[in-house]
């Protein structure tokens, strides 16, 4: 919408067809953050062979949809073309690196941006911290500069990050920190953080994590992960993680790319994960009942 509203030609291909053609045939309709307005000028490509040559692609999907996502821009990519993923969780660069030029892959971090829709066409807006873009591949740093300036101008806080391990980890450790305690304990990140004992356990998940990326060694920019995490939470405030949504409408989540992740990890790196473990099982346990 932002980038609409700035000029920009934009299309959007989703599967959702009551959503894309709400958008379609009334403009997609947002509330909060960043403004309450209706946005018309959204170009709907109704199949992938719909969808026109870009100068950037965005895969903003769920973790389970990547592949299919870049299968489906593959065909459409110019040499020059930009392809930037953003996911929660590990592992997004490399799987659009199965079908994509990695030269051509950025990865980007929402940073405290939370949203939800309320009904095909109609999203509300919780909040919007930053935008931070970095380059899959070390011989694109170049381009990552001018792509951030490109969000900023359509009225993003954007910033380019060099290092890009930095960047998906420190977002993961939020992600860590939120997503699987939130939705076990059914709360918003502002009543977790009002919560001791659910508190206590978001703390430990992010700890855990924290923990796998010093053994990997990842230039994190802080020391303190538990500071870290509350920081990030305040930002959130009442806002509820997009795996706690999935619950709510029994959808199955991200969860083996988020807290699920981290046991892995953990065991490669020698040690261990026990709260992200158990989480990570509660989770998969529910979602077996209607997925």
């Amino acid at each position: 919408a932002l980038f609409a509203d700035a000029g920009e030609e934009v299309w959007i291909f989703d599967p959702w067809e009551a959503h894309t053609a709400a958008i379609e045939h009334n403009g997609l309709n947002i509330s909060g953050a960043s403004g309450d307005r209706c946005v018309k000028s959204i170009r709907i490509a109704q199949s992938g062979s719909e969808l026109p040559e870009a100068d950037l692609f965005i895969i903003a999907t769920k973790a389970s949809a990547i592949d299919d996502a870049a299968q489906l821009i593959a065909p459409k990519l110019s040499t020059s073309a930009k392809v930037l993923t953003i996911q929660n969780g590990l592992g997004a660069g490399e799987r659009v690196s199965e079908f994509i030029n990695e030269q051509q892959i950025y990865i980007g971090v929402a940073e405290g941006f939370g949203a939800k829709v309320i009904a095909p066409g109609c999203v509300h807006h919780t909040a919007m911290n930053k935008i931070r873009i970095g380059a899959y591949n070390p011989s694109s740093i170049a381009h990552i500069e001018p792509l951030a300036k490109q969000w900023s101008q359509a009225g993003f806080n954007a910033q380019a990050y060099p290092d890009i391990e930095q960047l998906i980890w420190e977002k993961f450790i939020c992600n860590v920190a939120y997503s699987a305690p939130c939705t076990v304990f059914n709360l918003s990140v502002k009543q977790l953080l009002s919560d001791s004992h659910a508190s206590m356990v978001s703390q430990q998940c992010a700890r855990e994590a924290w923990q796998v990326a010093k053994a990997k060694k990842i230039n994190l920019s802080f020391e303190d992960p538990i500071e870290y995490v509350t920081a990030f939470g305040l930002k959130v405030g009442d806002a509820k993680p997009s795996m706690l949504l999935d619950h709510i409408a029994k959808r199955r989540s991200e969860i083996s790319a988020i807290n699920g992740r981290v046991p892995v990890v953990a065991e490669e790196m020698g040690l261990d994960a026990p709260f992200n473990k158990v989480l990570a099982a509660v989770i998969l346990s529910r979602e077996k009942n209607w997925c």
